[in-house]
């Protein structure tokens, strides 16, 4: 703990935020003063005293994570950032919210120095940090010896009532309470005010016996009382079986004569006239975006403070790199995501001749991707034996026990989703997640912000049609796939046998700037013929031509389980004098993103093209044009055998050809 603030400093400081927060939206004339300005001064209690960070290398190791969870008060981070050495000018404050800045109107993790991930929709950040705890306490495991740890740092954020709120919260709180995440200490704006006015219009939850619940350490303070509000920070510190949570009773817009505790003050500047009532409320004298130099003295002593804990860290860790050459191997191994060079043949290797669900093919390669790659880890939201997704051997994640590679979400998918994010922002791991596609919906948001913030999260949808059969139409996905090839950066990969498989996890492991989704099978599918002399690795080119044929009338492409649909329908219609290449399409993003010169070779000039999938076309447009023919099934399945629906949807080999010879002719 530091001692560098005294109250009345801590209040000089908490006001300069709250002015420099107040001026930018107004000069904005857009975003959200109050929660800047009613939490301010416990943000200065934890940066002024106990947070470890160095502003000059924001990606070291043992850095203290601190999340804005709500993220709309983002002007509270960019004045922290700005006070506390980060390279983030006056002048980037000064032009909050425009185009070009590094001071957007929600934080963006990679966009601004010092944001530790993307936060805006409410609760993201609150499992955000869950998963950033537990990865440090997986890295502590595999790393810390006797003599030195090189992680004991903690995970900090800042919630407010609308994470809260939002569903992923309780699912993310729930698991990090069992996991007894000691390093994770929670600071609860609690200011009671939302868009609509008071929190008590929709919640009237006790939010300290939910998380007593779910086991965590609870602590409530006044969220204006400096000595209150450093006890309750280290007390939380101190409490390492269980997370904590800090009820800090805010008012928003605090300091202003007449929006402290309204509404009004949430997502709209104070006003000019308020403003300056605000500065004379409060006796502050500097002028607009002004800092006391007392202010800055105070900060940068707290920078030269944390730069000695820093320095000491990397001593330490130097003479431990010496000491345990084996754990400092893994360490690089881990943080720099080291794979084999030949990473893809060794994979395809792993279930070369096999034939079987593409779900199960991806258990295969995923013990050999486990073996050749120790930042892999992950789990499924309890669906383990139905994805295929545990790292035989890897051991589970359980309290106490963070050395496996194995993670149990429980049924959690959105939370799941959130966690792996975190996983993957922490730095040493690359995390996957697994469920029934169909329910992708319930992790939707979380893969968004996954692709935006650009992390590598591999998500596994298995389950991918309507062959999942009698579970009927709940559970048979029809649009899923096409939605998730609509957003940007994820890579979404459909592979139809045992090489395509590989090779989609060679691609999401080679795939670092951003998440990759996994589109999986339950049913067998058999091996497909290669062009003999073919590369075997054309798969990662998204599409690949499969079977050729001399001046073809028409292109059948496909992804998945359709593919082998497609060869059989190839072979009907050659018996009708209709000559059909045959295209694999495992990814129809990457052979989108190929030079038009290889795109033509695949899809030549002159041929009708027809994509053949089990769900809606809307994603193969662009392929298709206005003149191609789609065949899928654009409804909500039922409840009967695979085979049964296949006859029934007209996804057969003979009704298949027939469709496309009436298109052809």
């Amino acid at each position: 703990m530091s001692t560098v603030f005294t109250p009345q400093q801590a209040r000089r400081t908490a006001d300069t935020i709250r002015f420099l927060a107040a001026d930018a939206v107004e000069k904005a004339n857009s975003g959200h003063p109050g929660l800047p300005m009613g939490a301010a001064d416990m943000a200065v209690a934890l940066w002024g005293g106990f947070l470890n960070v160095n502003p000059a290398d924001t990606a070291w190791a043992n850095r203290d994570r601190f999340i804005l969870s709500a993220g709309h008060g983002s002007m509270l981070l960019y004045s922290l950032l700005h006070l506390f050495g980060f390279d983030l000018s006056m002048d980037e404050l000064k032009n909050f919210r425009q185009w070009g800045s590094k001071t957007p109107g929600h934080p963006e993790f990679g966009h601004t120095p010092g944001v530790e991930v993307t936060t805006g929709p409410l609760g993201q950040g609150v499992a955000n940090g869950v998963g950033m705890a537990l990865a440090a306490k997986m890295a502590a495991e595999r790393f810390n010896t006797p003599e030195f740890s090189p992680i004991s740092h903690r995970v900090f954020a800042l919630v407010g009532d609308g994470d809260l709120q939002e569903g992923i919260s309780y699912e993310a709180v729930a698991l990090a309470g069992h996991l007894g995440l000691g390093n994770l200490v929670y600071l609860y704006d609690d200011n009671s005010i939302t868009i609509e006015g008071k929190t008590n219009l929709a919640w009237s939850e006790d939010v300290a016996k939910r998380f007593e619940a779910a086991g965590w350490h609870i602590q409530k303070v006044d969220g204006h009382d400096h000595v209150a509000l450093t006890a309750a920070i280290q007390n939380g510190i101190n409490e390492t079986a269980k997370p904590s949570l800090i009820i800090a009773k805010t008012h928003i817009a605090f300091g202003s004569p007449n929006k402290q505790d309204s509404s009004g003050a949430h997502g709209s500047p104070l006003g000019k006239d308020e403003l300056a009532a605000t500065r004379k409320n409060l006796s502050w004298e500097p002028g607009p975006f002004e800092v006391p130099v007392e202010v800055r003295e105070l900060c940068a002593a707290r920078v030269v403070e944390m730069k000695k804990s820093y320095d000491a860290w990397q001593a330490g860790f130097a003479a431990w790199r010496t000491a345990n050459p084996d754990k400092a191997k893994l360490w690089d191994a881990t943080w720099q995501k080291q794979m084999p060079a030949d990473l893809a043949q060794q994979l395809l290797a792993s279930v070369s001749g096999k034939d079987g669900a593409t779900r199960s093919l991806s258990g295969a390669v995923l013990q050999k991707a486990a073996e050749l790659i120790p930042a892999l880890a992950g789990g499924s939201a309890d669906l383990s034996p139905s994805n295929n997704s545990d790292i035989k051997g890897g051991g589970s994640v359980q309290p106490g026990a963070f050395g496996g590679r194995n993670l149990h979400f429980g049924i959690r998918e959105h939370a799941m989703g959130a966690i792996c994010n975190g996983l993957a922002l922490y730095g040493c791991f690359i995390p996957y997640g697994a469920t029934f596609l169909v329910f992708s919906d319930y992790c939707r948001p979380a893969v968004r912000i996954s692709a935006l913030m650009q992390q590598q999260v591999v998500y596994i949808f298995t389950h991918d049609s309507y062959a999942v059969g009698e579970d009927g139409p709940t559970h048979q996905p029809i649009e899923h796939t096409a939605s998730l090839r609509m957003i940007p950066g994820l890579q979404v990969i459909r592979p139809a046998d045992a090489a395509e498989t590989a090779l989609a996890w060679y691609a999401a492991m080679k795939y670092h700037n951003g998440p990759t989704a996994l589109i999986l099978t339950r049913q067998k599918l058999p091996l497909l013929p290669r062009i003999a002399g073919s590369d075997p690795t054309l798969p990662l080119m998204g599409g690949y031509l499969l079977v050729d044929v001399a001046n073809p009338a028409v292109v059948l492409m496909a992804s998945g389980s359709e593919v082998s649909l497609a060869l059989d329908a190839a072979k009907l219609l050659a018996g009708q004098g209709i000559q059909a290449r045959v295209v694999s399409m495992p990814d129809l993003g990457t052979f989108m993103a190929q030079p038009a010169e290889y795109r033509a070779s695949v899809l030549p000039a002159g041929a009708k093209r027809v994509a053949i999938e089990a769900g809606r076309g809307e994603s193969w447009g662009r392929l298709l044009g206005e003149e191609g023919l789609f065949i899928g099934w654009e409804q909500f399945g039922a409840s009967a055998p695979a085979e049964v629906l296949a006859e029934q949807f007209g996804l057969t080999p003979a009704a298949v050809a027939q469709k496309v010879a009436v298109f052809v002719k």
